[in-house]
């Protein structure tokens, strides 16, 4: 495994852990939960684009270095 191997391993880690913790915060309730699960959904949407983004690159960078 190379480094951009682990860079898009990791990207796609934040995104799960966000997702898990927007999950888990659906069983809370009160105003304070509804506020949370906004900021995660924005999290994850956030963390979305940078591991998409992420993963383009390093489609890009491995078909130019040929592996």
């Amino acid at each position: 495994m190379n480094s951009i191997d682990l860079v898009i391993y990791v990207a796609l880690g934040v995104v799960f852990l966000v997702l898990v913790a927007g999950i888990l915060n659906l069983f809370r309730s009160g105003a304070q939960a509804r506020s949370t699960s906004n900021k995660l959904m924005r999290a994850r949407v956030a963390a979305q684009f940078v591991a998409i983004i992420v993963i383009v690159i390093a489609f890009w960078l491995k078909t130019r270095a040929g592996g």
